[in-house]
């Protein structure tokens, strides 16, 4: 089992920055994959951003190339997430996923954390 807790959600104005952790515990062996996946007010889960456990394959939504960067430090067992020129629409919950997998799907990821809020005023 893997255990995820993200942090530094927030709320910020548009054109700010925010940088989202997840600590991951329990079986952390560096070999888990881990993604970000973000869920608006009545929208369906969607993808955000994954790296493989060595860093060296990274991937990004669509809607957050060249703002967002996804990183992790293998020693601290966390993964970073940092947001540039947010927007109004990167309004949403956040949430940290863990897996033997890299992918963009939800169902590839059988960890998962409770979420951190991310709430962008236009």
């Amino acid at each position: 089992q893997v255990q995820l807790v993200e942090s530094g959600g927030g709320l910020v104005q548009a054109g700010a920055s925010l940088r989202l952790s997840c600590a991951a515990s329990g079986r952390t062996d560096s070999s888990n994959n881990m993604g970000w996946f973000r869920q608006g007010p009545g929208k369906e889960r969607e993808f955000v951003a994954s790296i493989t456990w060595d860093g060296l394959l990274i991937y990004y939504g669509d809607s957050v190339k060249g703002r967002f960067t996804i990183s992790r430090d293998n020693a601290k067992n966390t993964v970073y997430l940092q947001m540039n020129s947010l927007k109004a629409e990167d309004t949403a919950v956040y949430y940290c996923a863990a897996g033997p997998m890299l992918g963009v799907a939800t169902a590839q990821y059988p960890y998962w954390g409770q979420g951190t809020q991310v709430t962008v005023s236009s």
